[in-house]
Protein backbone atom coordinates (compact mmCIF):
# COMPACT_ATOMS: atom_id res chain seq x y z
CA UNK A 1 0.00 0.00 0.00
CA UNK A 2 1.66 3.17 -1.14
CA UNK A 3 0.25 5.70 1.16
CA UNK A 4 2.90 7.24 3.95
CA UNK A 5 3.25 9.25 6.51
CA UNK A 6 6.27 11.31 5.16
CA UNK A 7 8.37 8.99 6.30
CA UNK A 8 9.55 5.04 5.27
CA UNK A 9 9.92 3.31 8.57
CA UNK A 10 8.42 4.39 12.14
CA UNK A 11 5.43 6.33 10.57
CA UNK A 12 4.28 3.54 8.21
CA UNK A 13 4.88 1.06 11.22
CA UNK A 14 1.94 3.44 12.74
CA UNK A 15 0.15 3.27 9.81
CA UNK A 16 -0.37 -0.31 10.56
CA UNK A 17 -0.88 0.27 14.34
CA UNK A 18 -3.92 1.95 13.01
CA UNK A 19 -5.13 -0.55 10.19
CA UNK A 20 -5.23 -3.09 13.41
CA UNK A 21 -7.15 -0.74 15.46
CA UNK A 22 -4.42 0.17 17.86
CA UNK A 23 -5.25 4.26 16.63
CA UNK A 24 -1.80 5.62 18.78
CA UNK A 25 -2.48 9.24 19.68
CA UNK A 26 0.60 10.44 17.93
CA UNK A 27 -1.06 8.54 14.80
CA UNK A 28 -4.59 11.41 14.90
CA UNK A 29 -2.26 14.72 12.67
CA UNK A 30 -2.70 15.24 9.56
CA UNK A 31 -0.28 13.30 8.23
CA UNK A 32 -1.76 10.19 9.55
CA UNK A 33 -5.57 11.15 8.88
CA UNK A 34 -4.30 11.89 5.02
CA UNK A 35 -2.80 8.60 4.92
CA UNK A 36 -5.45 6.54 6.15
CA UNK A 37 -8.12 8.12 3.77
CA UNK A 38 -5.75 7.67 0.58
CA UNK A 39 -5.45 3.87 2.04
CA UNK A 40 -9.30 3.96 1.77
CA UNK A 41 -9.06 5.22 -1.58
CA UNK A 42 -6.69 3.07 -2.93
CA UNK A 43 -8.97 -0.01 -1.72
CA UNK A 44 -11.67 1.43 -3.99
CA UNK A 45 -13.84 3.19 -1.43
CA UNK A 46 -14.90 6.58 -3.18
CA UNK A 47 -14.74 9.18 -0.74
CA UNK A 48 -16.04 12.78 -0.29
CA UNK A 49 -16.14 15.24 2.34
CA UNK A 50 -18.46 15.60 4.73
CA UNK A 51 -19.14 17.93 8.00
CA UNK A 52 -17.00 17.84 11.09
CA UNK A 53 -17.97 18.57 14.89
CA UNK A 54 -18.20 22.38 15.88
CA UNK A 55 -19.17 23.54 19.36
CA UNK A 56 -19.77 20.25 21.39
CA UNK A 57 -22.49 18.44 19.69
CA UNK A 58 -22.69 20.97 16.98
CA UNK A 59 -21.85 20.65 13.43
CA UNK A 60 -19.43 22.37 11.05
CA UNK A 61 -22.60 23.21 8.54
CA UNK A 62 -25.00 26.37 8.78
CA UNK A 63 -27.92 24.33 8.95
CA UNK A 64 -29.61 25.15 12.86
CA UNK A 65 -30.35 21.88 13.92
CA UNK A 66 -28.60 19.89 12.29
CA UNK A 67 -30.41 16.46 12.67
CA UNK A 68 -26.88 14.24 11.66
CA UNK A 69 -24.07 16.89 12.88
CA UNK A 70 -20.79 15.42 11.83
CA UNK A 71 -22.33 12.81 10.04
CA UNK A 72 -23.09 14.51 6.58
CA UNK A 73 -21.40 15.32 3.09
CA UNK A 74 -21.13 18.66 2.88
CA UNK A 75 -22.16 18.97 -1.18
CA UNK A 76 -25.67 17.39 -2.34
CA UNK A 77 -23.65 16.44 -5.25
CA UNK A 78 -21.72 13.62 -2.50
CA UNK A 79 -22.59 10.84 -5.47
CA UNK A 80 -20.85 12.16 -8.28
CA UNK A 81 -18.30 14.10 -6.66
CA UNK A 82 -17.04 10.88 -4.90
CA UNK A 83 -13.60 9.71 -5.83
CA UNK A 84 -10.62 7.36 -4.96
CA UNK A 85 -8.62 10.07 -7.29
CA UNK A 86 -5.27 10.59 -5.08
CA UNK A 87 -4.89 13.92 -5.79
CA UNK A 88 -8.14 15.34 -5.51
CA UNK A 89 -8.65 13.73 -2.41
CA UNK A 90 -4.82 15.31 -1.05
CA UNK A 91 -6.44 18.78 -1.90
CA UNK A 92 -9.27 17.99 0.02
CA UNK A 93 -7.82 16.51 3.12
CA UNK A 94 -5.34 19.71 3.10
CA UNK A 95 -7.53 22.26 2.23
CA UNK A 96 -10.65 20.84 4.77
CA UNK A 97 -8.06 19.69 7.68
CA UNK A 98 -11.24 19.54 9.92
CA UNK A 99 -13.28 17.91 7.60
CA UNK A 100 -14.86 14.08 8.60
CA UNK A 101 -15.24 12.26 5.03
CA UNK A 102 -18.06 10.03 3.70
CA UNK A 103 -17.73 6.95 1.35
CA UNK A 104 -20.20 6.78 -1.25
CA UNK A 105 -21.51 2.98 -0.87
CA UNK A 106 -23.11 0.31 -3.57
CA UNK A 107 -20.48 2.15 -6.64
CA UNK A 108 -17.95 -0.35 -5.31
CA UNK A 109 -18.78 -1.27 -1.41
CA UNK A 110 -21.44 -1.56 0.79
CA UNK A 111 -21.87 -1.28 4.02
CA UNK A 112 -23.45 -3.69 6.38
CA UNK A 113 -23.79 -1.75 9.73
CA UNK A 114 -24.78 -3.06 12.95
CA UNK A 115 -24.92 -2.73 16.77
CA UNK A 116 -21.24 -2.84 18.58
CA UNK A 117 -22.65 -5.84 20.70
CA UNK A 118 -24.40 -7.75 18.17
CA UNK A 119 -21.19 -7.02 15.58
CA UNK A 120 -18.72 -8.44 18.18
CA UNK A 121 -20.34 -11.50 18.69
CA UNK A 122 -20.81 -11.40 14.82
CA UNK A 123 -16.94 -11.26 13.99
CA UNK A 124 -15.96 -13.82 16.77
CA UNK A 125 -18.19 -16.34 15.62
CA UNK A 126 -17.36 -15.27 11.49
CA UNK A 127 -13.38 -15.40 11.97
CA UNK A 128 -13.37 -18.77 14.26
CA UNK A 129 -15.61 -20.35 11.00
CA UNK A 130 -12.82 -19.12 8.35
CA UNK A 131 -15.04 -16.67 6.75
CA UNK A 132 -13.50 -14.07 5.07
CA UNK A 133 -14.38 -10.99 7.16
CA UNK A 134 -12.97 -7.97 4.91
CA UNK A 135 -12.67 -4.34 6.72
CA UNK A 136 -14.24 -3.40 9.85
CA UNK A 137 -14.82 -0.10 11.52
CA UNK A 138 -16.24 0.72 14.58
CA UNK A 139 -17.79 4.26 15.47
CA UNK A 140 -17.77 5.00 19.17
CA UNK A 141 -21.02 5.92 19.24
CA UNK A 142 -21.92 1.79 19.48
CA UNK A 143 -22.12 0.32 15.78
CA UNK A 144 -19.74 -1.65 13.65
CA UNK A 145 -19.60 -1.21 9.99
CA UNK A 146 -18.64 -4.12 7.72
CA UNK A 147 -17.66 -3.34 4.47
CA UNK A 148 -18.36 -5.95 1.76
CA UNK A 149 -18.46 -6.01 -2.10
CA UNK A 150 -21.86 -4.75 -3.72
CA UNK A 151 -24.77 -5.74 -4.84
CA UNK A 152 -24.42 -3.69 -7.81
CA UNK A 153 -26.16 -1.66 -10.24
CA UNK A 154 -27.61 -4.14 -13.06
CA UNK A 155 -28.07 -2.64 -16.58
CA UNK A 156 -31.92 -2.84 -16.45
CA UNK A 157 -32.83 -1.45 -13.42
CA UNK A 158 -35.85 -3.37 -13.26
CA UNK A 159 -33.42 -5.77 -12.02
CA UNK A 160 -32.64 -3.98 -8.98
CA UNK A 161 -33.46 -6.09 -6.17
CA UNK A 162 -34.64 -4.61 -3.21
CA UNK A 163 -33.58 -4.91 0.01
CA UNK A 164 -35.87 -4.88 3.58
CA UNK A 165 -33.14 -3.52 5.46
CA UNK A 166 -31.32 -0.85 2.84
CA UNK A 167 -30.44 2.29 4.93
CA UNK A 168 -30.39 5.68 3.16
CA UNK A 169 -29.84 8.79 5.26
CA UNK A 170 -33.27 9.51 6.06
CA UNK A 171 -34.17 5.94 6.88
CA UNK A 172 -31.36 5.29 9.48
CA UNK A 173 -33.63 5.79 12.71
CA UNK A 174 -35.75 3.04 11.11
CA UNK A 175 -33.34 -0.10 11.49
CA UNK A 176 -31.98 -0.30 14.89
CA UNK A 177 -30.86 -3.54 13.94
CA UNK A 178 -29.28 -4.27 10.71
CA UNK A 179 -28.98 -1.15 8.29
CA UNK A 180 -27.54 -1.99 4.89
CA UNK A 181 -25.98 0.61 3.23
CA UNK A 182 -26.20 0.45 -0.68
CA UNK A 183 -26.93 2.47 -3.50
CA UNK A 184 -27.58 6.37 -2.06
CA UNK A 185 -26.41 5.59 1.23
CA UNK A 186 -23.05 6.88 3.10
CA UNK A 187 -21.23 6.27 5.75
CA UNK A 188 -18.26 7.72 7.74
CA UNK A 189 -14.92 6.62 6.60
CA UNK A 190 -12.04 6.23 9.10
CA UNK A 191 -10.35 8.74 10.61
CA UNK A 192 -13.65 10.44 11.61
CA UNK A 193 -14.26 12.74 14.65
CA UNK A 194 -18.12 12.57 16.33
CA UNK A 195 -19.56 14.89 17.84
CA UNK A 196 -19.69 15.60 22.19
CA UNK A 197 -17.20 16.15 24.61
CA UNK A 198 -15.88 12.72 25.17
CA UNK A 199 -13.52 12.25 21.57
CA UNK A 200 -15.58 9.73 19.49
CA UNK A 201 -14.27 8.71 16.87
CA UNK A 202 -14.67 6.38 14.12
CA UNK A 203 -11.59 4.06 13.63
CA UNK A 204 -10.82 0.79 11.67
CA UNK A 205 -10.75 -2.23 13.71
CA UNK A 206 -9.83 -4.38 10.96
CA UNK A 207 -8.42 -2.16 7.87
CA UNK A 208 -9.45 -1.33 3.96
CA UNK A 209 -5.91 -4.01 3.22
CA UNK A 210 -8.70 -7.00 4.37
CA UNK A 211 -10.14 -7.84 0.81
CA UNK A 212 -14.34 -7.09 0.21
CA UNK A 213 -15.88 -9.82 1.01
CA UNK A 214 -19.49 -10.85 -0.39
CA UNK A 215 -21.98 -9.61 1.84
CA UNK A 216 -24.20 -12.76 1.55
CA UNK A 217 -21.18 -14.69 3.07
CA UNK A 218 -21.76 -12.60 6.31
CA UNK A 219 -25.61 -12.05 6.35
CA UNK A 220 -26.79 -14.29 8.35
CA UNK A 221 -24.46 -14.56 10.88
CA UNK A 222 -25.06 -10.87 11.66
CA UNK A 223 -28.57 -10.73 10.80
CA UNK A 224 -28.83 -13.52 13.86
CA UNK A 225 -26.47 -11.78 16.08
CA UNK A 226 -28.81 -8.56 15.58
CA UNK A 227 -32.35 -10.25 16.26
CA UNK A 228 -30.87 -11.56 19.84
CA UNK A 229 -29.35 -8.22 20.64
CA UNK A 230 -32.45 -5.81 19.49
CA UNK A 231 -34.95 -8.84 20.88
CA UNK A 232 -32.47 -8.66 24.49
CA UNK A 233 -33.04 -4.79 24.03
CA UNK A 234 -36.24 -3.84 23.11
CA UNK A 235 -38.51 -7.10 22.89
CA UNK A 236 -38.96 -6.32 19.02
CA UNK A 237 -36.61 -8.09 16.32
CA UNK A 238 -35.74 -6.27 13.42
CA UNK A 239 -33.62 -7.48 10.08
CA UNK A 240 -34.40 -11.23 11.16
CA UNK A 241 -35.32 -11.58 7.55
CA UNK A 242 -33.65 -10.89 4.37
CA UNK A 243 -34.72 -11.54 0.63
CA UNK A 244 -32.57 -13.20 -1.91
CA UNK A 245 -32.46 -12.60 -5.86
CA UNK A 246 -34.21 -14.96 -7.63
Amino acid sequence: MSAEFGGRSGRQGKLSQWLRGRRPKEAVGDDGREALLLAAAEAGLPLAPAAYPAAGYGCSCDRVGCPTPARHPVSFAWQTQSTTDRAQIERWARHQPQANFITATGMVHDVLDVPREAGQEAMERLLASGIEVGPVAESDDGRLLFFTLTRGTPEDEDEWWPCELDCHPETMDEHPGLRWHCRGSYVLVPPARLPGDHGHTVHWLRGPEHPLPDPLSLLEVLTDACARYVGEDSGHVTGAAWPLRH
